[in-house]
Order: C-alpha cells, then sequence, then structure tokens
C-alpha cells in the first residue's frame, strides 16, 4: 500500500526542472477536482430541475462521460511525483541505498514503458474518433445530446503523455542517486518513517496553535 512520503528539492537543474514541472500537474490534477466540483453542481441543477419543474438537466449522463478522463487521469502524474499511487511500502521501506534506488529504478522504467504503449493506444483510439471533415469533427458522439467524443477520448492520451515525462525525470533522480550513492535522493519520494511523520504531526499541530 501507499504510506506517507517525502520529496526533496535542492538547487540542481534535476530539482529546479521537477518543481516547475509540478506546476502543470498540479494545475491538471486541479482541474481534475474541480470537474468533480462541477459535476456536483450539475447533479444539483438536475436533480433540482425534476423535483421542482419535472425536467431534468438535459444531457447529465453525457457531460458525465465527458467528465470522466478529467476526474480519472489528469492527476496520476500529480499523485506519481508524490507517490500517492499504491505500492508495496512494506516490502521497498526494507531496502536501504543503493538496492533501493535499483529496484525503485526498474520498476519506474517498467511503469515507463506501460505508459508509453497506452499513449499509443489511446492516441489511436482518439485518431478513431476524430476527423475534420465531420460535424463538430467527430464521427461518434455521446447517446442523448451528442456530444462529440474525440475531446474526451484526448484527454488519455495527454495525461499518459505528462505522466510519461514524470517518470522519465524520476529515472533520471534514481540514477544520479545511485551513481551518488545518496541518502537523501532528490525530486522522487521517500517514504517517510514514523519519527518523521510524527515530527511533521508536531510542527502542524504547534503551527495551528500560534
Amino acid at each position: 500500500m501507499a504510506g506517507r512520503a517525502l520529496l526533496l528539492t535542492d538547487d540542481s537543474t534535476l530539482s529546479k526542472i521537477d518543481q516547475s514541472f509540478n506546476k502543470l500537474e498540479a494545475f491538471l490534477a486541479f482541474l481534475s477536482g474541480f470537474t468533480v466540483f462541477l459535476l456536483m453542481v450539475l447533479a444539483v441543477i438536475s436533480v433540482g430541475g425534476r423535483n421542482i419543474i419535472n425536467q431534468p438537466l438535459s444531457g447529465y449522463v453525457d457531460w458525465i462521460e465527458q467528465a470522466m478522463p478529467l476526474i480519472a487521469f489528469m492527476g496520476i502524474s500529480y499523485v506519481q511525483r508524490n507517490g500517492g499511487h499504491i505500492r508495496m511500502d512494506m516490502v521497498v521501506g526494507v531496502l536501504r541505498g543503493r538496492p533501493l534506488y535499483l529496484v525503485e529504478w526498474i520498476t519506474t522504467f517498467a511503469i515507463l514503458i506501460l505508459m508509453l504503449l497506452m499513449v499509443w493506444g489511446t492516441w489511436a483510439h482518439f485518431l478513431r474518433s476524430f476527423d475534420f471533415n465531420m460535424p463538430m469533427w467527430s464521427r461518434d458522439s455521446s447517446m442523448d445530446i451528442a456530444l462529440p467524443i474525440w475531446p474526451a477520448k484526448l484527454l488519455a492520451p495527454v495525461a499518459f503523455s505528462v505522466l510519461c515525462v514524470r517518470l522519465v525525470l524520476q529515472l533520471w533522480a534514481y540514477t544520479r542517486a545511485f551513481v551518488r550513492n545518496d541518502a537523501t535522493p532528490i525530486a522522487v519520494p521517500l517514504i517517510a518513517d514514523a519519527a518523521t511523520l510524527a515530527a511533521e504531526e508536531a510542527e502542524h499541530v504547534s503551527s495551528q496553535n500560534d
């Protein structure tokens, strides 16, 4: 499972690129969360319309379908950077130094290969839907109000491409850490031990009381 993770920074080129790229990741994660909020608003409008004027929001299900890629995919790179995806911390947590960096490099590289295949597959899926010569540039549409499907299909390869860049940065970081045998590697999530978590919680409580 995924536990709490730390992510360190310094003045190196790698760290600067990591922090700059994280601004894009954070923005995409914000879009994902904001989409959830908008769907809640649409649900209120649809239910309110049904109860008050016996007229629910037209195409409500279609809009939900369009929003699903935003919710499901756009935050995955942000979560990857911060070590939030499911992983076996109990296994990786017993490793230290170069063995840890080697295992992390291998698993990250395997994920990168998988995501590159996902980019290729989802981009092909998008191309099957997109056509400049068709109405609204789309070969297919939603069932109710005929929304074009290609914008939703495009979000998957975009999100997966952002994740691929993040994985390349992490491979760079693990390679750097392995070569230098760094005790505190940067730009990769580090598993926080109990003492570190306790110190963070104490600092957080103290700041709330000030």
